[in-house]
């Protein structure tokens, strides 16, 4: 896609979450962003956004928090979320473009993107529509597939790449999967309005030779010992950035929380399984449970 609207990465009808973590052999990835989560979440708080929530593998982590949007682009991945999370308050289901977001500006009090903004062919674009929905002073945590990693490093200097994990262009080693260099990812954070606070290198026993041969209780340990190293070197494959939204946003009205993704209006008003516009009448459909803000939803 070119034009106004970026390329979007969709899982519909993927078995992503069985075939890639249900399979046991990344439960020490799992175990690793467990770890950062717990060293960067807030306390707790009223309202968190949860932007590539997938099936849900980290939302039962935000322990402290009263409700959790998840939202995902892929309905089929909301439904396996649902079916893990159950039907209750605390959750609520949202599939859209993050691109274009359908909430308020200013609603929510903290947010995660984890294992999402490696599909961003526009990363800017996405962090600045996080930005503009949060409150002043709100928790954004976010992780990144670091280009300069000690594995690339190591592979650049024996001449088996040719790209430089040194420079901060971008690496698209698959269609929309991205790697990013540091330096470049704080940057978008700044120019969206974040305030960075701390980094965690995380991941670094990703190899599966280590994997299979040393301790996962060995392995979580020296994660717990490493991953503080990312304050001020970011070598592990993964990195995790806990920053604060800066500067003032429009503080969200009582009873508002959606915003039309087409027009921008507020007050959508649901009517049966439809959730309506009051100003471009665009409907958007609920289906079974799940709000869809797609551009193809109808």
């Amino acid at each position: 896609m070119t034009g106004a609207q970026p390329p979007i990465c969709d899982y519909e009808g993927s078995d992503y979450d069985a075939t890639f973590w249900g399979k046991g052999e990344r439960i020490y990835e799992d175990q690793a962003e467990a770890i950062a989560l717990q060293r960067l979440l807030p306390e707790g708080g009223n309202l968190l956004l949860e932007l590539g929530a997938g099936a849900g593998r980290n939302t039962l982590r935000y322990t402290g928090f009263k409700q959790i949007v998840l939202l995902d682009y892929s309905l089929t991945q909301l439904q396996q979320a649902m079916q893990r999370l159950g039907r209750n308050q605390r959750f609520i289901y949202v599939a859209a473009d993050i691109y274009r977001l359908p909430f308020v500006e200013g609603l929510f009090d903290a947010a995660t993107m984890i294992r999402t903004l490696h599909h961003m062919a526009e990363p800017l674009t996405a962090l600045s529509q996080v930005r503009s929905v949060l409150q002043p002073g709100a928790i954004f945590i976010l992780e990144f597939a670091n280009k300069q990693n000690l594995k690339a490093i190591l592979r650049y200097l024996a001449k088996r790449q040719t790209w430089s994990p040194f420079s901060e262009e971008s690496v698209e080693f698959e269609r929309l999967n991205f790697d990013f260099h540091p330096r470049m990812v704080r940057s978008w954070l700044n120019d969206a309005r974040f305030l960075v606070q701390r980094q965690l290198a995380v991941s670094y026993f990703r190899l599966g030779l280590i994997k299979r041969n040393v301790p996962l209780d060995l392995l979580g340990k020296l994660e717990r010992v490493l991953q503080p190293t990312g304050s001020w070197c970011q070598l592990s494959p993964s990195v995790f950035i806990r920053s604060q939204a800066m500067g003032e946003s429009p503080k969200a009205e009582a009873e508002t929380f959606f915003k039309c993704p087409e027009c921008g209006a507020y007050n959508l008003t649901p009517q049966g399984p439809r959730i309506i516009c009051p100003e471009c009448s665009q409907a958007w459909p609920i289906r079974d449970g799940i709000f869809d803000f797609r551009l193809h939803a109808s």
